[in-house]
């Protein structure tokens, strides 16, 4: 069995480009135990561009 974590990034509505770094957030939750799955960029807004992504993580439950 596995627990999930989600990590929402906000995207600029300017230029679009994350507002945190990701690379620093993925490998910060891999030291942590966390095993990166992928990441996911739900619908789109009204100009066709999302306004954020989510991070999965995933870990053995203890």
């Amino acid at each position: 069995m596995y627990e999930y974590k989600y990590v929402k990034v906000d995207l600029s509505s300017w230029n679009g480009k994350p507002k945190e770094n990701y690379h620093d957030i993925i490998d910060s939750h891999a030291k942590d135990g966390w095993r990166f799955v992928q990441i996911f960029a739900p619908a789109t807004k009204g100009y066709g561009s999302a306004s954020y992504f989510e991070i999965i993580f995933e870990k053995p439950s203890n």
